[in-house]
């Protein structure tokens, strides 16, 4: 049983930057490939990054590529989602998540957090 915590969201201004942490417990971290997924009110939880278990491999939704980075310690159980350039459609609660393969399907995931939010004004 993994357990996970997210952190680090808050309300922002457009074009700022955030950073979420996922500190993960519980469970071999170095053994699941972790993804961070997001959802705004009245929509589908969406996919938005992923990164395998050793962390040479990450993937993105196309509407964050080239803003936002995945990364991993596994030394401290933790996966981060660096965020810049920050835009008011990122508004959503965003979760981190522990699967057994690398997937961007939310469907693949076994393990949610509790969600932090991300509001972005304009």
């Amino acid at each position: 049983q993994v357990q996970l915590v997210e952190s680090g969201g808050g309300a922002v201004q457009a074009g700022a930057s955030l950073r979420l942490s996922c500190a993960a417990s519980g469970g071999t971290f170095s053994s699941y490939a972790m993804g961070w997924f997001r959802q705004a009110p009245g929509k589908v939880r969406e996919f938005v990054a992923t990164i395998s278990a050793t962390g040479g491999t990450t993937n993105y939704a196309d509407s964050v590529k080239a803003r936002f980075t995945i990364s991993r310690d596994n030394a401290k159980n933790t996966v981060y989602l660096q965020m810049n350039s920050l835009k008011p459609e990122d508004t959503a609660v965003y979760y981190c998540a522990a699967s057994y393969w690398y997937s961007t399907s939310r469907t693949d995931y076994k393990y949610w957090g509790q969600g932090t939010q991300v509001t972005v004004s304009s």
